[in-house]
């Protein structure tokens, strides 16, 4: 269920950081970067549409993407090593390394607190053909100079030492089992697993359990040294920054570094192993506990980087778009299915294509089976129409347009395709998108969608002679690119100062006649974007009783029609008028997040007033959303982490049945929607949805004058039936709750630790509760939680506590969390509450407070550099009567805070008897291997 179930499953983690404005040199030409002057050992090697890539005399390769409308730089580092290049005894390494890798040098001993007290968002990833890692920092010439010297610093200098496999090990074992209890992933790795009989794709890239539990070091410590060079490697740094000073920091620290030796056992060969064309249908049974049933195909398609990868993109997104993927058309709409997915692989070497679907138990699955096989053979043998194919390339467009407006999650992409073979395949494969013809895609249909070519969940005999797909080598993608230019750079935003001080002096606020409070930032912003976020509250507690049910498929209908737009003609509208986000409503409030380019911003608003004053509410999707909702619940009826959520919410929220803060089972939930009708939902948008009250934000590149009347018109007159009146959310005293909850066949656990607190973040100890809680359980792996429990014993690979509040609730939150393997599970609770004891007893110290000020601050900085979070952050502000100044006063009360102060207010509020544990796993497996272990001899 959209919001009803989901709202309680997912408990929310903040992680942010800081930007403060430089000014910084931007390369608007492709001609631009040759004009630098280059130190000596560097060379400028291509620009293309703002990027331009420069070379070591060493093998490093490096590419700056300057943009000044984000105070914020991003480094990634991508290492050209992945699991594809693991030999035998081996999987699982590169992830292994990955975390090591996170563990320190000798002049950087202790990264994850550095990541954390310059308030950035770090991490590293690990796939099949690539390792990266990337840290956000604020847009500072120190902060460029620090994240430089780290990724030179630990390419060569981490330890990688004995006593870190030891405790990151089993933090990975742990991870390895989280894995294990998602089916999706576990089927995926089966079918792989068959559809690979030679090729390392086959195997997961997190590893076999005895690899990781076995890893002999010196192995660890040789891969290190094998693929952690500069000829290795790509260097991406995006944001604002100077080019000049960026490069030159670059040569001084990479330059350094000699190239390596590649002779001997240091050799990197490349990868010569080619999977053979499948020589007939293959099928996976894969039998474990769990409430849904599943089909999976899974079909050989060819490089990433190769000419043909453009018609099989555009033929998965035929067949798995939603509403109109021709997929979900005959598996979901014909109630064959309760939801379907088609994705591909795109990779280095030939990938795959996969297609899934979930059918709840009882229902047949050869029907669904029957489905799939026929659309897909529709599509061999008949190309697409025009209207599928002209859809497929608009949305891809629009992704590949969207994509470059955000240099830091461009970045992280580039990573990918710098490991297909080179960063200007993204251009390319845009390119070659854009000239794909229905032809094109049904040649690719009839090349790979063959039944021979097929690895599905259970046996098929085959009828007709084999057929045998060829995917081809791996193409010469140094010619692909050689001379390829490109097409325009996007235009520049402009240099914008995130300071609460700069976004209140930018801000104007109105109200409209209907009483809706507004809030106006314009600014130049990359590629001309813009965001809108409107919420309209309503309904009071009384006559909110009851109709959690409602409410939440009233809000999830909105995304699924209008008047004037059916669900896949709303679809088409919105990717023609370039908005991504959508309607959204719940028990309390309703509204829209649209994110679109100026010129269509007028547009976006009319678009957002209908679809919340004119939802369509077809029987059809109705009976659709249901179905999928219920499987959905019933999914995660034996999954840890929803049975330890609800459990915890229930008793943290001991409200009467019906009340709208009510926490319902699942069973309960499941028993309202089967009795849920459509009129229900009409009936409560009717009585409760209308612009009575409530707050719109706009940031971006607009004009005042022009939107202000917009807005008006499209809300006029359109004012709620119901009252409203805030349904406040109170602290409960009550006793503490300590509760296992036994999952058979379930290979990772989960603990929540819970406490409430009566004030909100107006009351005078909460600046000082939020930096004890950061102590506690905030920051990158750097807090006492995650150092003890994780870092220093290795018996968890996630773990976190953090104080939310629900502002003008007087009630706020210590929630903590830990996933871990079964048998661990005293180890982590015993961990978790001794930590508490000992701050509480002992108290933190003055550097543990002053550092984690500066984090917390520079966090709060950092999550303003985004124009959503700003308009968030003002809309916010907006409902509760408050200016930019109240978060000023606020940070600068964390500012003046004393270690006294956070030990008094950390002893005043937290009483670990009042503290409640809930856990879920397989424990009466443990207990029972306990028992065989004291009776055995």
């Amino acid at each position: 269920m959209n919001s009803l179930r989901k709202s309680i499953r997912r408990l929310p983690l903040v992680i942010a950081g800081l930007t403060l404005a430089i000014g910084a040199l931007t390369i608007h030409a492709q001609d631009d970067a040759a004009v630098l002057e280059l130190p000596s050992g560097v060379s400028h090697h291509a620009t293309v549409e703002g990027i331009s890539e420069y070379r070591l005399d060493n093998g490093l390769r490096f590419l700056l993407f300057p943009d000044q409308s984000k105070d914020q730089i991003t480094l990634n580092i991508t290492y050209l090593v992945g699991s594809h290049h693991e030999n035998y005894g081996e999987t699982g390494m590169a992830h292994l390394l990955e975390h090591l890798i996170f563990k320190g040098t000798p002049n950087h001993p202790n990264i994850t607190k550095e990541l954390t007290d310059r308030g950035a968002i770090p991490n590293g990833t690990t796939w099949f053909d690539r390792t990266n890692y990337f840290e956000t920092l604020p847009a500072t010439e120190d902060n460029l100079a620090w994240a430089i010297d780290l990724e030179a610093d630990r390419m060569v200098n981490s330890f990688v030492s004995a006593e870190d496999l030891e405790s990151e090990m089993t933090v990975v074992r742990n991870e390895f089992q989280r894995g294990e209890n998602n089916s999706i992933r576990m089927l995926t790795q089966r079918v792989l697993s068959s559809a690979y009989l030679w090729h390392n794709y086959g195997k997961p890239t997190i590893g076999a359990l005895s690899d990781i539990e076995n890893m002999p070091i010196e192995r660890l410590q040789a891969f290190y040294k094998k693929y952690y060079q500069p000829d290795n490697a790509v260097l991406i740094i995006a944001g604002r920054f100077d080019p000049k000073l960026a490069i030159e920091l670059v040569s001084e620290k990479f330059g350094a570094i000699p190239r390596p030796d590649r002779t001997g056992a240091n050799r990197i060969y490349g990868n010569y192993t080619v999977e053979p064309a499948q020589d007939g249908e293959r099928t996976v049974r894969l039998r474990r506990t769990g409430d849904l049933q599943m089909i999976m195909a899974a079909y050989h398609i060819p490089a990433g980087s190769a000419e043909d990868y453009a018609a099989v993109s555009v033929l998965t997104h035929i067949l798995g778009a939603q509403p109109s993927g021709r997929l979900y058309t005959n598996v979901v709409k014909t109630g064959l299915a309760a939801w379907s997915t088609v994705s591909r692989y795109q990779l280095e070497h030939p990938g795959v294509l996969f297609a899934r679907m979930g059918i709840r138990i009882g229902d047949p699955i050869q029907p669904a089976e029957d489905a799939l096989k026929a659309t897909f053979q529709e599509l061999v043998d008949e190309p697409p129409t025009q209207q599928e194919l002209d859809r497929a390339k608009n949305e891809f467009r629009n992704s590949f347009e969207t994509s470059m407006l955000d240099p830091q999650a461009f970045t992280r992409s580039l990573s990918n395709w710098v490991s297909r073979g080179d960063w200007r395949l993204f251009f390319l494969h845009r390119d070659r998108v854009a000239l794909v013809t229905a032809e094109d895609v049904q040649t690719a249909a009839m090349t790979y969608l063959i039944d021979s070519n097929r690895t599905i969940g259970y046996f098929l005999p085959l009828t007709e002679p084999p057929q045998r797909a060829d995917t081809g080598g791996i193409p010469n993608v140094a010619a692909m690119v050689e001379n390829y230019k490109g097409g325009e750079a996007i235009a520049q935003g402009e240099a914008f100062d995130p300071s609460l001080e700069n976004i209140e002096a930018r801000t104007t606020r109105v109200s409209l006649s209907s009483g809706v409070k507004v809030a106006l930032l314009p600014k130049k912003s990359r590629g001309n974007l813009v965001r809108l976020t409107i919420q309209f509250n309503h309904g009071t507690e009384q006559s909110l009783s009851g109709q959690a049910a409602a409410a939440s498929i009233a809000g999830a209908m909105l995304m699924r029609g209008s008047a004037n737009f059916s669900r896949q003609e709303l679809q088409d509208e919105l990717t023609r008028l370039r908005i991504e986000g959508n309607a959204f409503g719940g028990l309390t409030a309703a509204g829209a997040n649209f994110t679109t380019i100026r010129e269509n911003l007028p547009a976006a608003i009319r678009l957002a007033s209908e679809l919340l004053r004119s939802p369509r509410f077809d029987e059809a999707e109705f009976k659709m959303l249901v179905e999928s909702d219920l499987a959905d619940i019933e999914n995660g009826k034996s999954d840890p982490q929803s049975l330890a959520t609800e459990a915890i919410n229930r008793h943290l929220n001991p409200y009467a049945e019906g009340h709208p803060h009510y926490v319902s089972t699942a069973e309960e939930e499941i028993d309202a929607l089967r009795n849920l009708t459509l009129d229900d939902v009409k009936e409560f948008w009717k009585e409760f949805y209308g612009a009575s009250q409530g707050q719109i934000a706009v940031v971006g590149d607009f004009d005042t004058n022009e939107i202000v009347p917009i807005l008006e018109d499209a809300f006029q007159g359109w004012s709620s039936p119901s009252d409203y009146e805030h349904v406040y959310n109170r602290h409960f005293d009550q006793d503490s709750l300590n509760l296992d909850i036994n999952t058979p066949d379930k290979a990772n656990a989960i603990m929540y630790a819970g406490l409430t607190l009566p004030f909100n973040d107006a009351h005078e100890d909460y600046p000082a509760m939020a930096i004890a809680m950061h102590i506690m359980g905030g920051g990158f792996l750097s807090s006492r939680l995650a150092v003890r429990i994780r870092q220093n014993e290795g018996l968890s690979y996630g773990i976190r506590a953090s104080l939310t509040t629900g502002t003008p609730d007087e009630r706020s939150m210590i929630l903590g969390y830990a996933i871990f393997a079964p048998e661990h599970k005293d180890r982590v609770k015993n961990a978790y509450r001794e930590e508490f004891e000992k701050a509480l007893s002992l108290g933190f110290t003055e550097a543990e407070v002053e550092a984690a000020k500066a984090g917390y601050l520079d966090s709060a900085q950092n999550r303003r550099s985004t124009d959503n979070s700003i308009a968030s952050a003002l809309r916010s502000s907006l409902r509760l009567d408050r200016t930019m100044k109240w978060s000023a006063d606020f940070e600068r009360n964390v500012q003046d805070l004393t270690t006294q102060q956070v030990n008094d207010a950390f002893r005043r509020h937290v009483d670990l008897k009042n503290m409640t544990f809930v856990r879920a796993g397989d424990f009466e497996k443990v207990a029972e291997a306990a028992m065989s272990d004291s009776a055995s001899y």
